[in-house]
């Protein structure tokens, strides 16, 4: 029989190299030097491997054979190679990177990183290539006892083949159910810095049938955080009164529809369908509601708010968006067709205005209990979306209608009669024509992975990276088919956080946002400075909770 061995393969080295320099070229976000290592390791490891393969194929579909000698003149020109190209190859890749991070105002990479780098590509590619030799042993010895009674080498690949798959599929199993346990530690109880509320304006508080224990993590931070009306008259000059917050965890009640009628009676019991204004929020996966977004709007309208959320889940969206999900989708519904229901029997001259507002998932969640964008501002009377994700129906057909030359990054429907997309400070007086109420407000960034992963990624170039690319993308980045998309969802679970107005960090534009669709809540220009200060100055966006 054939003895199999597993040394360097030319064909696998050569494609492994190119998985790796492929693997570190220019994507929408920074991410950190020693993760890059990794992601550059395994690169190497399954191009390796797709190249073992072909030089497999060509040995035993053609005669061709190299000597022993042509092998080790093979090797030593690739290894002269390898030493005249590392220093100018190492330069373009940090060029690279140093361009991303300079697109998103981010300093340059540090002396140290390159190291980190080096490091998580050799530890990963040896971890690779200890776990293939693994496989090649157990294929021998399964092939040796076989003793050809099975065909030996046959059944010893399918027999690996089977382990590995087995193998994969139990060490996947064990990683979601890890994740899973990770989350429920630190979203499913109540968070250790939230104090329980004593105002009975909140829920959890004084007379209120929802028990502190039951907010997880981010909905004990949600009703136990935000302005007081004494903060928010500080910071404004202006008088207000003390804002309403309202919040379900997935522990106060057993279902969704259950949750969704106990926050109306929630709402009831507050008073918060006599307040101006009443949000119906949707949040991440994690059960988030992000606190720039959400004190912004009670500093901007004096506290005469009430905002109302509850949780469906409490891992971060991109886990909850692969393994359910339907949950944002039928939390929303639920949610605001209950709150619907109460607000429609009020009089409509005393009823308070009714927006939605989410984040991430929240917001594909949010578009998708409506029909349309005529069924969105007849239902409510605004919205505020913030980094939709790609997926959301409404947002690509807006997108998809978009008025001819406006770039899709920043797109213009209908001269912006009824929606508008806000980038950066002051793109919500780019068009002069007037913007109709109900007004639909999407906040979009260039640079956020989660608005612009898409399958069509993986074989087609999207628009985003063609002439009229926005600033803050790389000039550098290209599509590569496979590749491009692939640091796309790098980009999404493990992008570093970058500064307000890049990425996923919204926090420069959510009270233009909230303006824009609410308007300024009779404050002089001063109080508004004051309030943007404020929020500003929040600590950069929870990676987890998105």
């Amino acid at each position: 029989m054939h003895r199999f061995s597993w040394r360097p393969d030319l064909l696998g080295t050569l494609l492994g190299l190119l998985g790796a320099v492929l693997s570190m070229t220019p994507s929408l976000l920074p991410r950190p030097a020693l993760l890059q290592g990794v992601i550059a390791g395994l690169s190497f490891g399954a191009a390796y491997l797709c190249g073992r393969a072909l030089t497999a194929i060509v040995r035993r579909t053609t005669a061709v054979r190299w000597s022993a000698r042509v092998r080790r003149r093979v090797w030593w020109g690739v290894g002269i190679a390898l030493l005249v190209g590392i220093v100018p190859v190492g330069a373009l890749v940090l060029g690279w990177q140093n361009g991303v991070r300079a697109a998103v105002e981010m300093p340059p990479l540090d002396a140290l990183a390159p190291w980190l780098a080096i490091v998580g590509f050799v530890v990963t590619v040896a971890l690779c290539f200890a776990i293939a030799n693994g496989c090649v042993r157990l294929f021998r010895r399964i092939a040796r006892r076989d003793g050809g009674r099975l065909r030996g080498r046959g059944f010893a690949s399918i027999t690996v083949i089977v382990v590995v798959a087995v193998g994969g599929t139990a060490v996947v199993a064990g990683a979601v159910a890890a994740v899973d346990a990770v989350y429920l530690g630190r979203n499913g109880t109540v968070s250790a810095d939230s104090v329980e509320p004593a105002s009975e304006f909140r829920s959890a508080g004084p007379d209120s049938a929802i028990d502190w224990d039951t907010l997880g993590r981010h909905g004990s931070d949600f009703v136990g955080g935000g302005p007081t009306a004494n903060q928010i008259s500080a910071l404004t000059e202006h008088e207000a009164i003390e804002p309403i917050r309202v919040y379900a965890g997935l522990d106060s009640a057993p279902d969704v529809r259950a949750r969704a009628a106990l926050v109306v009676d929630e709402l009831e019991r507050t008073g918060a369908f006599d307040r101006k204004w009443l949000v119906v929020a949707t949040t991440t996966g994690s059960g988030w509601l992000e606190p720039q977004t959400v004190d912004a709007f009670e500093y901007l309208h004096g506290g005469d708010t009430a905002i109302a959320a509850m949780q469906y889940a409490y891992t971060p969206s991109w886990v909850s968006f692969l393994f359910d999900p339907d949950a944002p989708v039928s939390a929303a519904d639920a949610l605001f067709d209950a709150v619907h229901d109460k607000w429609e029997t009020l009089d409509p001259g005393d009823r308070p205005e009714l927006l939605v507002y989410g984040l991430s998932l929240g917001a594909h969640g949010t578009q998708a209990v409506f029909d349309d964008l005529t069924d969105l501002r007849a239902s409510t009377d605004g919205a505020m979306l913030v980094g939709s994700p790609n997926s959301s129906p409404l947002w690509r057909e807006l997108q998809s209608a978009r008025d001819p030359g406006s770039p899709v990054w920043r797109p213009v429907l209908d001269n912006g009669r009824e929606v508008r997309w806000l980038s950066q400070l002051g793109d919500e007086r780019l068009l002069p024509g007037p913007w109709l109420a109900p007004r639909v407000v999407y906040l979009q960034h260039a640079t956020d992975p989660v608005t612009w992963l898409t399958p069509e990624l993986l074989w087609s170039p999207p628009e985003w990276l063609g002439d009229a690319r926005a600033p803050d993308v790389s000039p550098s980045m290209r599509w590569i088919p496979g590749v491009t998309a692939v640091q796309v969802v790098v980009d999404m679970l493990m992008g570093e956080s970058v500064p307000a107005r890049h990425g996923p960090n919204y926090g420069d534009v959510v009270l233009s946002g909230w303006m824009s669709v609410s308007g300024d809540g009779g404050l002089d220009a001063a109080a508004i400075d004051h309030i943007q200060e404020e929020i500003e100055g929040y600590a950069l966006s929870d990676a987890d909770a998105l």
